[in-house]
C-alpha cells in the first residue's frame, strides 16, 4: 500500500496555495508587508529567528499549521516528552530528553522515572573527569593523562568530536583526540605524536563488538602493549558501553564503564555518557550548561505554541520548501568558524532519521522525505559553492546561523562576518534583474555588442528562499539549544510525514555484507555477486 498522506486535506491545500505562490517574489511580499519582518519571526531561549525572507504567506503559513494539526503534532510531542514507546519498530521510547532533564525532576521512559540513574551517571562521569582533569588518575608509569583519545563511530564519535571542536577555546582538560575511521590512516597518523604513558582511550560502543570502533580499539591495545604490560589497560582504557562481559574480556575494569541505554539513539546520544570526551575537555560545569541549554530548548519546544514554537516553525517550512515548491537541498551556512563539524552531526541526525521510503505502518511513502543537507561554515562557502545558490538552476533553501559576540579583540572579524552573512541572505532574495546589471556596465563605459553579451552572465534571478538564525555567542549553554533545536526540527519533519524518526535498519545490510565480503577475502564462498568477484579478484592481484 501506499502512504494516503499527499491526498489528505491540509496538503492538497498546500499544493494549491504553492501553485498560487510559486510566481511571487519575496522582495514583493516585503514591499506589500512593510511589517513583514516583524511578523515571520520568533524568538526563545536568546535565538532570533528570520523566516521572512521565505516564500511564503499568512495564509500559506496558517496552511502549514493546519498540517501540522492534520498530523497530529501536538499529541506526538506529548508523547515524545513522555517517554511512550515512539520507536515503533524496535518497542522503543526516543528518550534524549530525559539525559538533560534536572536533578530531582521526574521524567518517565515507558512507565519508570530514568532520572535518578541518570544523574547516577553524570555523578560518576564527573568524578572520573575531575579525577583525570585534577591529575590524580595516572598512567602506568605514574605520569599524569596529557592526552585522551574517543575511539567510536557514527553518533559515538560526531556529538562528542562537534562539540568539543565547537567549545575548543573553552576546552582547559586533557589534549582530545578523536579516531573512527576504520581506515589505518587515522590511527596510525596519530599514535606517533602520543606518548603511551601520558594517554588514556575512551572505546565507546554500546554493545562493544562495533566492527570499525573494535578494530581501532585492538590497535591501540596493541600499541600500548608494546610498552606495558597486561595490567596497564585498565589504567588506559575505559568504556563507554553496556556490554560488561566483553569490557571486561577486553581488559578494562567494569568499574571504569558508563553506561547508556537502548532508549538513547546514537545520533542523540552526546548528552549521555557518550559525551564523556566533553566532560573530559570541558569539565562537568561546562558540560552542565549544555545540558541546561538543550533543556531550555526541550520547555520551550513542550510549551510554545505551533505558531511561535521555533523547531515547529523550521521544520514546516522545510517541509514547504521541499515538498510544496519543489525546491533542491537544504543549505547549511553556519558563520562560525567552531561550528565546522556542526554540518556532519546534522547530516546523520536528519538523514539517518528521516531517511525513509515507508511510513511508520509500512506503507510507501509517495512524497519525498529527508532532505538532502549540506553546507559549510562561512564566510568559507562564499568562495565554493554559493555561486550555484545565486545563479545555479535550482533553489537550494539556506538556514543561516549566526552567533553575534565577538571574540574577546576580534571584533572587525565579528562585524565582517555579520556583514556578509546579511549580505548573502539579502543577495539570495533580491538578486539582480538584466536592467541593473545594464545600467551598471553601462556607467563604467561598457556599451553595445560587448555590453550585451556581458548582462546575462551577471543577472541573478534572485527569489532563493533563507532563514537567518541569531544567537548571542557560541557558549556551551546556546550550542546545547542550537542542538536541541535540530533535533525537535528533524522529529517534527517525522511526524509530518509520518515516519519513524528512531530506527536506522538502512545501516544495518551494508554491516552484514561486509562480513560476506570479509569471509570471501579467506576464500570462502557467500554467493557474492559478479560485480563484487571480479572486484575482489582485481584487488587481490593487485595486492599480491
Amino acid at each position: 500500500m501506499t502512504s494516503t498522506l499527499v491526498q489528505s486535506p491540509a496538503w492538497r491545500r498546500l499544493q494549491n496555495h504553492a501553485q498560487a505562490l510559486r510566481p511571487q517574489r519575496i522582495d514583493g511580499l516585503f514591499e506589500r508587508d512593510p511589517d513583514r519582518a516583524a511578523e515571520f519571526s520568533a524568538s526563545s531561549a536568546g535565538f532570533h529567528l528570520d523566516y521572512s525572507k521565505q516564500l511564503i504567506d499568512r495564509d500559506g503559513l496558517t496552511f502549514l499549521l493546519a498540517l501540522a494539526q492534520q498530523q497530529r503534532l501536538p499529541e506526538w510531542i506529548a508523547r515524545l516528552a513522555a517517554g511512550e514507546a515512539i520507536n515503533s519498530t524496535e518497542g522503543r521510547a526516543a528518550a534524549h530528553m530525559a539525559l538533560r532533564a534536572p536533578a530531582g525532576s521526574r521524567m518517565n521512559v515507558q512507565g519508570a522515572d530514568v532520572v535518578p540513574m541518570v544523574q547516577q551517571v553524570l555523578a560518576r562521569m564527573g568524578g572520573f573527569a575531575a579525577r583525570l582533569r585534577n591529575g590524580e588518575w595516572r598512567g602506568f608509569d605514574g605520569q599524569t593523562i596529557t592526552d585522551v583519545v574517543n575511539i567510536g563511530i557514527g553518533g559515538s564519535d560526531f556529538g562528542p568530536r562537534m562539540v568539543c571542536e565547537a567549545l575548543r577555546e573553552q576546552a582547559d582538560g586533557p589534549r582530545m583526540h578523536f579516531v573512527s575511521n576504520v581506515d589505518g590512516a587515522e590511527i596510525g597518523g596519530l599514535l606517533p605524536r602520543l606518548d603511551p604513558a601520558r594517554t588514556l582511550w575512551i572505546v565507546t560502543s554500546k554493545t562493544f563488538t562495533t566492527q570499525e570502533t573494535m578494530t581501532n580499539a585492538r590497535t591501540a591495545r596493541s600499541w600500548l602493549l608494546q610498552h606495558a604490560g597486561q595490567e596497564a589497560i585498565a589504567r588506559h582504557f575505559v568504556a563507554v558501553s553496556t556490554n560488561r562481559a566483553e569490557i571486561e574480556r577486553f581488559g578494562i575494569d567494569a568499574a571504569n564503564m558508563f553506561e547508556f541505554w537502548d532508549w538513547v539513539g546514537g545520533r542523540y546520544s552526546l548528552w549521555s555518557a557518550v559525551g564523556l570526551p566533553i566532560m573530559v575537555s570541558l569539565g562537568a560545569e561546562r558540560f552542565g550548561e549544555l545540558l541546561a541549554g538543550a533543556r531550555a530548548m526541550d520547555e520551550h519546544f513542550i510549551s510554545s505554541p505551533l505558531d511561535r514554537n521555533l523547531p515547529v516553525l523550521m521544520a514546516l517550512l522545510a517541509v514547504w520548501n521541499f515538498n510544496f515548491l519543489d525546491h533542491g537541498t537544504q543549505v547549511m551556512a553556519a558563520y562560525a568558524q567552531r561550528l565546522e563539524k556542526f554540518i556532519g552531526w546534522l547530516q546523520q541526525l536528519e538523514l539517518e532519521s528521516n531517511g525513509k521510503g515507508v511510513n511508520r505502518d509500512g506503507e510507501e511513502m509517495a512524497c519525498r522525505t529527508a532532505t538532502v543537507l549540506w553546507g559549510d561554515v562561512g564566510s568559507n562557502s562564499q568562495h565554493a559553492f554559493f555561486q550555484m545558490l545565486h545563479q545555479g538552476p535550482r533553489v537550494h533553501p539556506v538556514d543561516f546561523i549566526l552567533p553575534l559576540q565577538a571574540m574577546p579583540g576580534l571584533e572587525e572579524h565579528q562585524n565582517l562576518m555579520i556583514a556578509n552573512c546579511l549580505a548573502q541572505s539579502a543577495a539570495l532574495m533580491k538578486g539582480k534583474t538584466a536592467q541593473r546589471v545594464r545600467e551598471e556596465l553601462s556607467a563604467k563605459g561598457m556599451q553595445g555588442e560587448a555590453l550585451e553579451e556581458a548582462i546575462p552572465h551577471r543577472v541573478f534571478a534572485g527569489n532563493r528562499p533563507s532563514n537567518t538564525l541569531l544567537l548571542p555567542r557560541l557558549d556551551a549553554w546556546h550550542l546545547g539549544a542550537l542542538l536541541a533545536l535540530y533535533e525537535h526540527r528533524t522529529f517534527v519533519e517525522s511526524v509530518i510525514w509520518e515516519i519513524n524518526a528512531f530506527d536506522q535498519w538502512g545501516v544495518e545490510l551494508g554491516k552484514q555484507l561486509a562480513q560476506d565480503v570479509l569471509k570471501a577475502m579467506d576464500g570462502q564462498d557467500q554467493g557474492l555477486d559478479p560485480s563484487t568477484l571480479a572486484l575482489l579478484e582485481k584487488i587481490r592481484l593487485n595486492r599480491a
